[in-house]
């Protein structure tokens, strides 16, 4: 037994992390909870890494740092897919985060996993930037219908608007309440900040893009702007992973459903199911 290879499954949250080290058998080696840090966890695999065959961990949002910091440490950790982990642990009636360790590692030791790619630094800050872009976006616009909304109960019904036009088309349609007014003001200022940030934001994002090669020579496509071309760049981020270009689709969700059992086959509509985090 002590000549086995042993694998770790983490099973990481906010606080604490809870890990299972198994021997090839399925034997339980240890199981320990240590802070979710990639220095805890390092010491606290160090004593079994030189037999480590595989240490593994669900992707989510803390995953990528800690595989990061686990390797300055000298220990390499697989990001396993979500959707494949979730649907082998829903067989568990009691769902605890030390019985998601065991069966994390049983996974690991089968091999019935599948390795789901780390962004590199470049595509990640990349990947940022377009997501904060897209909150600021996303939050002006909640703003708008909500003062939208809030003038219908008046009677009033802003019409289309340019958005350096907005915030006075809103003052203009409220010029005889003036209560309505003062109650509107604050929403006006919010969606005025916002609106700042955002053409900063949306600058840097715009400058980054003319400024990277992949991204300058995907916007000489007719109809790819920066933001589709630097979305796109961050979601591959290593062409080299694929081996063709049509399981670039494939990884993003672009290919249909498939259900065949016994004389029924059938395709579905595209899955959308991404693979990368």
């Amino acid at each position: 037994m002590t000549n086995q290879p042993c694998f770790a499954a983490l099973h990481v949250s906010l606080e604490k992390t809870t890990i299972c080290v198994m021997l090839l058998d399925g034997t339980i080696l240890r199981e320990v909870v240590v802070t979710t840090d990639p220095n805890a966890i390092a010491t606290c695999l160090a004593v079994d890494q030189e037999r480590l065959e595989r240490i593994g961990l669900e992707a989510g949002p803390l995953s990528e740092w800690l595989v990061r910091g686990l390797a300055d440490h000298g220990i390499t950790a697989v990001l396993m897919e979500t959707r494949q982990v979730r649907a082998a642990l829903s067989a568990m009636i009691v769902k605890t985060d030390r019985k998601d360790a065991r069966g994390m590692a049983h996974l690991l030791r089968m091999g019935w996993f599948r390795p789901v790619h780390v962004k590199t630094m470049d595509a990640r800050e990349q990947r940022t930037m377009l997501s904060a872009r897209s909150t600021l976006m996303a939050r002006l616009k909640d703003i708008e219908n909500c003062v939208r909304g809030l003038l219908r109960g008046f009677g009033l019904r802003l019409p289309l608007l340019l958005r350096g036009r907005w915030d006075a088309g809103v003052r203009e349609a409220v010029a005889g309440h003036p209560s309505l007014l003062q109650i509107l003001d604050p929403l006006l200022t919010a969606r005025r900040v916002l609106r700042e940030q955002l053409i900063l934001l949306d600058k840097r994002v715009r400058d980054a893009a003319r400024v990277d090669r992949v991204c300058r020579r995907l916007m000489t496509t007719p109809g790819v702007g920066a933001i589709v071309a630097m979305t796109f760049r961050a979601a591959v981020d290593q062409p080299d992973r694929f081996r063709s270009s049509k399981k670039v689709g494939a990884c993003f969700g672009l290919t249909p459903r498939k259900y065949q059992s016994g004389e029924t086959n059938r395709d579905g509509a595209c899955h959308r199911a991404c693979d990368s985090p």
